[in-house]
């Protein structure tokens, strides 16, 4: 065994611990730590690292889990639906900030191919800081979050196109291998290659692995796949990147992607950090000590070059100036792909050690300060915001595509999640879509996924354990989660994730035994529900027929015995409860909403002729009417069938109003909803 690399990547994690231990408590971003981290035990700090390459090499593997994860969360069919954005918002960026760049380069001296060069290598900025970044401040789905997102996507796909340039800038390309007939013929493979498995293979391998049940051959196989992919396209002569960002394509659109992504995200994360280390062994601190006002106008430069560029480009797509804005300041740094061309470039004669290193230490600060810049991007776009400028340009009516950019999560607010698609389950979706109410479902089945969802369910393949699960179906902006599955210890960790991701979120989950009610409400469940404690009201109902009692009475011991019983369940989770549970505090209290029936006595009446709160102790909260709700009604007020009328009282009282709000003879009604939270 090596065990030299093994004690570089215990140093380095354990240094980067305690460096991100400290910036924690001074608030500095956590890229930033690992920058640090990597100038602390490179050549130039401490020397603790004595072989950098073993490290380059972690890392490399992380630049691909991290384009493999983009790839992923990133919607091939979104892709079309914005090529605007992503090909003429991305050509425009680029071409505005070579341009500039070049102008800029050429005046301090540098030679013409090495001016072209470097300002292909400013114009690229950052994928994995910004998208970190925007993903920790949850603006991956805003306006400018989108708009960011294209952009970055076209200058991750045209690294291509700079290596495949480098040899001819340096004029080196004799020694290319093949012709370009060859590498025309690989291309072609690869689109090939490319569609055959976003067609066919790669769903139908998923779509067999899963049906097996088996989280770790699922996750070997997605591990594969990335890897394979990747590996074609290096043996093509292209990047492992782009091979990585291709596999993440290909899994994108099928309905295991959530789960994909769930379970590659905590690698990708180590592996990336271990990128951002092996950046900052890079620098080289006597350099930039020696040229520091140097380096800090560069590093002035390419910000303001950068943001004016940015701005300008989705400004000129139509955007609002406050999003431009923000676009502009989070492209403004040189991004991680142009090490790696930097670093050929510098192999291939284009680059200077001196104008290497003054390079380097430009693109590490720019990345740096990217956190604090992106921190004040809000004030800096308010201020351009106060400027007197025409409300025209201020107030551009935002395109509508670029929305279609993202996956399922943007689509999804104030909707109901149901975890499982058992018996349960499918009742719950199915009562969602009759009231009208948004909703999307998890499930493990891959076959019940497939059918389902060639059926027009909004349902996904995923483990809701995982936190990237939950995200994609937009758990921060749910109102209701549902967890209809059996597994208890699933149950309970995906009430504990879901309060955390969502305190608001209203979390209903089914258990099988009394005895899992309280740990269930220990983490943060609103409500649950006991199978055992159900099928024993069932079956006392039942016996209760037998004996020809009529079914009104029934009725309201069932309400007796489930009020005073859930009173009881949720004592015993010991922990304080919401002020929104009322009933906790005011003995049989309820809050329901129910239906006026077409031919019900109570249609066409005002509520002073019915005089339920004198007759029947029970008081109308408010009365919804089509898109029209009346809350606090008067006594002049007319009930008119169709109406929901939400009502408060005893549950006995409410039970007893009903026959006024139905036709005679018409069925028992059950209340539209029982306790609202």
């Amino acid at each position: 065994m090596d065990t030299a690399f093994l004690s570089n990547l215990i140093t380095v994690f354990a240094l980067s611990i305690a460096v991100l231990l400290l910036f924690l408590r001074l608030r500095v971003p956590s890229i930033i730590g690992f920058l640090l981290t990597g100038i602390l035990a490179g050549p130039a700090g401490l020397k603790l690292i004595h072989s950098s390459s073993q490290v380059e090499l972690v890392s490399e593997f992380g630049v691909v889990l991290l384009l493999f994860t983009i790839g992923i969360e990133f919607s091939l069919k979104g892709l079309l639906q914005v090529k605007k954005y992503v090909f003429l918002g991305g050509t425009i960026q680029m071409v505005f900030t070579s341009v500039l760049s070049f102008a800029a380069v050429l005046s301090l001296g540098f030679s013409f191919a090495e001016s072209i060069f470097l300002s292909l290598l400013v114009s690229l900025s950052s994928t994995a800081i910004v998208l970190k970044i925007l993903d920790e401040r949850a603006e991956t789905t805003s306006p400018q979050g989108k708009s960011t997102l294209a952009i970055l996507i076209f200058q991750d796909i045209s690294v291509l196109a700079i290596m495949l340039a480098i040899p001819f800038l340096s004029g080196s390309y004799a020694h290319l291998p093949g012709s370009p007939l060859l590498f025309l013929t690989k291309g072609i493979v690869l689109i090939v290659l490319f569609f055959v498995g976003y067609r066919w293979i790669v769903p139908a391998l998923l779509r067999l692995v899963a049906g097996t049940r088996n989280s770790e051959l699922f996750l070997m196989s997605i591990i594969l796949i990335c890897m394979s992919v990747a590996w074609l396209t290096y043996s093509l002569g292209l990047s492992l990147a782009l091979g990585a960002f291709l596999a993440g394509l290909i899994i994108s659109e099928s309905e295991f992607s959530h789960d994909a992504l769930g379970r590659v995200l905590p690698f990708r994360d180590v592996f990336v950090s271990v990128f951002f280390i092996s950046i900052g062994m890079l620098l080289d601190v006597p350099f930039l000590l020696q040229h520091l006002w140097l380096i800090a106008l560069l590093v002035l430069g390419v910000i303001f070059l950068k943001f004016v560029a940015g701005s300008l480009t989705v400004f000129g797509l139509g955007f609002p100036l406050r999003i431009s804005v923000l676009v502009g300041l989070a492209l403004a740094q040189i991004g991680e792909f142009s090490f790696v061309l930097g670093k050929s470039g510098f192999d291939n004669g284009l680059l200077s050690a001196t104008h290497y290193q003054l390079f380097l230490a430009t693109s590490l600060i720019t990345m740096a300060a990217t956190p604090f810049v992106m921190s004040v991007s809000g004030r800096i776009a308010d201020w351009f915001m106060n400027l007197p400028l025409p409300e025209r340009f201020k107030h551009a009516m935002m395109p509508s595509g670029i929305m279609a950019l993202n996956g399922d999560a943007a689509k999804y607010t104030d909707h109901l999640i149901v975890v499982g698609y058992g018996i349960n389950g499918r009742n719950v979706s199915k009562a969602a879509r009759m009231a009208g109410i948004p909703y999307a479902i998890l499930e493990i089945n891959p076959d019940t996924v497939h059918t389902e969802r060639k059926a027009g369910e909004p349902i996904y393949y995923g483990d809701a354990t995982q936190e990237a699960v939950l995200s994609h179906v937009g758990i921060s902006r749910a109102r209701v989660l549902v967890i209809a599955i059996p597994d208890v210890p699933a149950a309970r960790k995906i009430t504990s994730l879901a309060r955390n991701l969502n305190p608001k979120v209203h979390i209903i989950a089914r258990t099988r035994f009394v005895t899992e009610v309280k740990p269930l409400y220990g983490l943060g469940a609103d409500e649950v529900i006991p199978e055992e404690y159900e099928t024993s009201i069932e079956i006392f109902s039942h016996a209760l027929s037998e004996y020809l009692i009529p079914r009104d009475e029934i009725e309201r011991m069932i309400a007796d015995l489930r009020s005073g019983g859930y009173q009881m369940l949720r004592s015993l989770s010991g922990n304080a409860t919401t002020g929104s549970h009322l009933e906790l505090y005011i003995p049989d209290f309820k809050i329901s909403t129910l239906k006026v029936k077409k031919g019900s006595m109570a249609a066409g009446k005002c509520l002073a002729e019915l005089e339920l709160r004198k007759r029947f102790r029970v008081s109308i909260l408010a009365i919804h009417r089509g898109e029209e709700v009346i809350l606090n009604p008067g006594g002049e007020d007319v009930l008119s069938a169709g109406d929901d009328i939400i009502v408060t009282g005893q549950m006995e009282c409410i039970l007893d109003i009903m026959p006024q709000l139905r036709p005679e003879n018409d069925d028992i009604i059950q209340p539209l909803s029982g306790t609202v939270s």
